[in-house]
C-alpha cells in the first residue's frame, strides 16, 4: 500500500533562500540543524565568506515547500542568533542563479567525439584532456547542469561534482 500524505504536491514551491551570517564556527550546523530537525529537504546548500574582512558569508539554501513550510523555514532562520539577514530570492523580485559542475567522461574514440560535441553545444569547457577522458566545467540553471550530465551518461560519464546554486537578486537590490 503506498504512503499517504496530506500535502497537496501540486502546492509544492522550490526556493532560493540567502541567509548572511557570522562566519564563525558551529553556525552552518545551527543552520542545517534547524532543516533536519524539521523535516526539512535541502536541494542545494553553498558557502562562502561575503566581505573582505571574512567575518560574514553568505549561506544560499535550495529547497522545497509549501508556501507555510517555507515561511516556516524563514521565520526559524530569522530567529537563530548569528543570523543577520534571510532573504527569499524567489519571492523578492528577479534573481540571478548559477551552477557549475565538474563532469568526467570516459569513453572510445566516437563516444568522445560525441562528449566534444555535446559541450560545444551546452557551451562546456574542456578544463583537462588525456589519452582516455575529459573533464568538462559547465556553468547554468540547474536544469542544463542536470541536462548536460543526463547526456552525458551514455557517453561515458564517470563522475561529476556540482558547487550547488550560488544567487544574487538582479539590478540594486540586495540581501
Amino acid at each position: 500500500m503506498p504512503f499517504k500524505t496530506n500535502i497537496d504536491t501540486s502546492k509544492i514551491e522550490r526556493h532560493t533562500i540567502s541567509i548572511i551570517v557570522d562566519n564563525e564556527a558551529g553556525v552552518l550546523a545551527r543552520v542545517i540543524g534547524l532543516f533536519s530537525g524539521r523535516g526539512y529537504n535541502i536541494e542545494h546548500l553553498t558557502v562562502a565568506p561575503v566581505d573582505t574582512t571574512g567575518r560574514e558569508s553568505r549561506v544560499t539554501v535550495v529547497t522545497i515547500g509549501t508556501r507555510k513550510t517555507i515561511e516556516q523555514i524563514k521565520a526559524q532562520l530569522d530567529r537563530l542568533v548569528p543570523i543577520h539577514r534571510v532573504g527569499d530570492l524567489t519571492d523578492e523580485g528577479p534573481s540571478v542563479e548559477r551552477e557549475l559542475a565538474l563532469v568526467k567522461v570516459c569513453g572510445d574514440k566516437d563516444q568522445r567525439l560525441e562528449a566534444l560535441r555535446v559541450a560545444e553545444a551546452f557551451r562546456a569547457k574542456r578544463v583537462d584532456s588525456t589519452a582516455s577522458s575529459f573533464v568538462f566545467e559547465v556553468t547554468g540553471k540547474t536544469e542544463k547542469i542536470k541536462a548536460f550530465i543526463e547526456l552525458m551518461e551514455n557517453l561515458g560519464l564517470v563522475e561529476a561534482v556540482r558547487t550547488g546554486v550560488a544567487a544574487l537578486h538582479r539590478g540594486k537590490q540586495t540581501l
